[in-house]
C-alpha cells in the first residue's frame, strides 16, 4: 500500500508508470468516482512524451494518442457493464502500446498480464490517497518492482 499525500505526489506516481512502461504493458486503474484515476493518466501519459490535451474516454470508451514514446491507449470501461464481446479490446492488450483502462475491474475477461492500481481516497484529508497495487504475471511483477525502485513513495 503506498501513500500518496497530494496532488504532485499523484502526478510522480503517473510519471514512474508512464517512465517504466513497455509495449504491451496493461494497467487497470480502480477507484471512486474522483479519486484520481484520470489525474494519474494524464501524468502517464506527460511521462510517454504526449503533449495533446488527454480527456477522460467516459463516452468514447477509447482515446489513441501516438506521439509519445510508445502508443498510449486510454479506455474507461464504466459504461459499458463488463460486455466487451467483439469489441476488440483484446487486440490492444496485445498490442505496442501502453492501455491504461479506468474501471478495468469492470471487464469480464482481463488480459493474462496486468497491474491493477486501485485508489482509496481519504476519509479524514481529501488530498490524501491509499494506493494499492497488485501485479499479476511476470511481466507485471518485474513492471512493479521497476516503479517502486525509481519512486519515492510511502509504503
Amino acid at each position: 500500500m503506498l501513500t500518496i499525500n497530494n496532488l504532485t505526489q499523484m502526478e510522480n506516481l503517473g510519471e514512474q508508470i508512464g517512465q517504466t512502461a513497455q509495449s504491451g504493458a496493461v494497467l487497470l486503474l480502480s477507484g471512486d468516482l474522483g479519486a484520481g484515476k484520470t489525474t494519474l493518466s494524464k501524468s502517464i501519459a506527460k511521462a510517454l512524451g504526449i503533449t495533446q490535451m488527454i480527456k477522460s474516454p467516459t463516452y468514447t470508451l477509447i482515446r489513441e494518442y501516438q506521439e509519445g514514446r510508445i502508443p498510449f491507449y486510454h479506455m474507461d470501461v464504466y459504461r459499458i457493464d463488463g460486455d466487451v464481446d467483439g469489441m476488440g479490446l483484446e487486440e490492444y492488450f496485445e498490442g505496442d502500446g501502453l492501455c491504461v483502462i479506468e474501471w478495468g475491474e469492470l471487464l469480464s475477461e482481463l488480459p493474462e498480464e496486468y497491474l491493477h492500481l486501485t485508489i482509496h481516497k481519504d476519509n479524514v484529508d481529501e488530498n490524501r490517497r491509499q494506493i494499492k497495487l497488485q501485479a499479476i504475471g511476470d511481466s507485471a511483477k518485474n513492471w512493479l518492482a521497476e516503479i517502486l525502485a525509481k519512486g519515492d513513495f510511502n509504503e
